[in-house]
């Protein structure tokens, strides 16, 4: 998938959760049952799927606090669905991969297309990138999660998460092992990232799903 369906080169990217949680879930169902083609398994295990994510989301619903958690909980619950469903078919560790790829592989290209387009265009991909991440902070991810700036100018902008409600519902849902797949998420923009062009380089050494205190996304000028 090439087309850059979240607009990220356009440079003035806002988030918009339904779309764009609606976009990441079907990409997510029609990889799912890729896989499940390959494994000769029955193609309507998406319905149950489906069906299985609406009642997780209704079970959850003292979980969302604001409005971006309502779609981050839509989103986290249907890697549960699915992992529900594959986990007695595939065994654990093949689940657990399955879960992953069809979370992580569906709009990598689109993805890293988009940010190194924006990243390229923009007069300081440094400011283009950290004005991004904190749109990103208030309209996608909310107070479902903790967010502490270590530090915030010209040069560094050093963003600590101290809560994450992707780990936090996982953990509510006996699946806390899903947590690394969507911490590999942001490999799909990360990877847009070339410090000797864009002149800044970013550094997370560990998560939360990792097992860290907390994920720390530091972008820092070179």
């Amino acid at each position: 998938m090439s087309t850059d369906q979240f607009g990220l080169s356009e440079g003035d990217y806002v988030p918009d959760p339904d779309r764009d949680t609606a976009i990441l879930l079907d990409g997510f169902y029609d990889h799912i049952a890729a896989i499940l083609r390959a494994h000769a398994l029955p193609a309507d295990l998406v319905t149950a799927m489906r069906a299985r994510q609406d009642e997780l989301e209704a079970a959850n619903q003292h979980l969302i606090i604001d409005e971006p958690a309502r779609y981050n909980l839509r989103m986290t619950v249907a890697l549960v669905a699915a992992y529900e469903s594959l986990r007695p078919r595939l065994g654990d560790d093949a689940a657990i991969d399955a879960v992953r790829v069809a979370f992580i592989g569906p709009l990598s290209d689109s993805m890293k297309a988009g940010t190194r387009a924006m990243l390229d265009a923009a007069p300081d991909p440094f400011q283009a990138m950290v004005a991004m991440s904190k749109s990103r902070e208030e309209h996608a991810f909310g107070q479902g999660f903790i967010f502490e700036r270590a530090v915030d100018d010209d040069r560094r902008y050093h963003l600590d998460v101290r809560r994450c409600f992707y780990h936090d519902v996982l953990v509510a849902n006996d699946a806390p092992e899903l947590t690394p797949a969507m911490c590999e998420f942001d490999a799909n923009w990360i990877e847009a990232i070339d410090p000797e062009a864009h002149g800044f380089r970013f550094e997370r050494r560990t998560t939360i799903g990792l097992g860290g205190s907390h994920c720390p996304f530091h972008f820092s000028r070179d």
